[in-house]
């Protein structure tokens, strides 16, 4: 097995398990012990997981995630300003994809009189959509009640007959070695698949997002645009070898 087949394993038993020792991990990998100590040291490094006595156990750090109530009420000016932003990239006729989220659904007043044609998973952004009378399809899948996200086997069957001029993604995490990611791998998986389906992939994250890391993958910057509001000359000098970034004054 592969170092980074090895990681991921290391990873998912941790998010299943939230406690695993090393022997579980030996047994799983078919590593040796000194191996796994060495992924365990490495994976700490990057606060992945946080290494205890006889194994490893998940941060709650990388594993909690607010509720879309609480994410609401979260720097919405800078929201605001990316997401008008954002919207701005949206050309006539475009067919785009909006994932779920609170800086997502901020781009929906911008759209309003726009020939666009918009997929989402957010089931908090239908009735806006609607109401701007703008064309819109929802993903199927189960319903993540946390976040009003549809997420699992059906979400991404139905993701997966279209293709898209443009998506838009949130992120929990913006890092420049672990790349954007999000608390549930079902979410990063959605992201992932709707990033490969589409022409030209933007993340829009405020700036609490930057240097972060949570558990689930989604992409490495390089695979997409990152729009983000207020981030330091030190931050937006260090981003910008890894991927494009916009920095919106709010």
């Amino acid at each position: 097995m592969l170092t980074p087949e090895r990681q991921e394993k290391i990873l998912q038993m941790l998010q299943e398990q939230r406690n695993v020792t090393i022997p579980e991990f030996v047994q799983a990998t078919n590593a040796s012990i000194s191996t796994i100590r060495r992924d365990l040291i490495e994976l700490e490094n990057q606060r992945l997981l946080q290494r205890v006595h006889g194994g490893a156990s998940i941060a709650s750090s990388l594993s909690y995630e607010m509720s879309y109530t609480e994410k609401q009420t979260q720097n919405e000016t800078g929201k605001q300003k990316i997401a008008a932003y954002a919207a701005s990239l949206v050309g006539e006729n475009d067919c785009i994809f909006l994932d779920a989220g609170t800086t997502t659904y901020q781009m929906i007043p911008y759209l309003a009189g726009r020939n666009v044609t918009v997929v989402t998973n957010g089931l908090t952004h239908l009735d806006a959509l609607y109401g701007k009378d703008i064309t819109v399809y929802v993903t199927g899948g189960l319903v993540k009640d946390k976040t009003r996200t549809l997420i699992g086997r059906g979400a991404m069957t139905a993701l997966a007959q279209y293709r898209f001029d443009k998506c838009f993604l949130g992120a929990n995490g913006v890092h420049p070695d672990n790349g954007y990611t999000t608390p549930d791998p079902e979410e990063a998986a959605i992201k992932r698949l709707a990033l490969q389906r589409s022409d030209e992939t933007y993340v829009i994250a405020d700036r609490s997002k930057l240097d972060q890391t949570t558990f689930a993958h989604i992409a490495d910057l390089s695979e997409a645009k990152l729009i983000v509001d207020n981030a330091s000359m030190k931050q937006e000098t260090a981003y910008k070898k890894l991927t494009s970034i916009k920095v919106v004054d709010s």
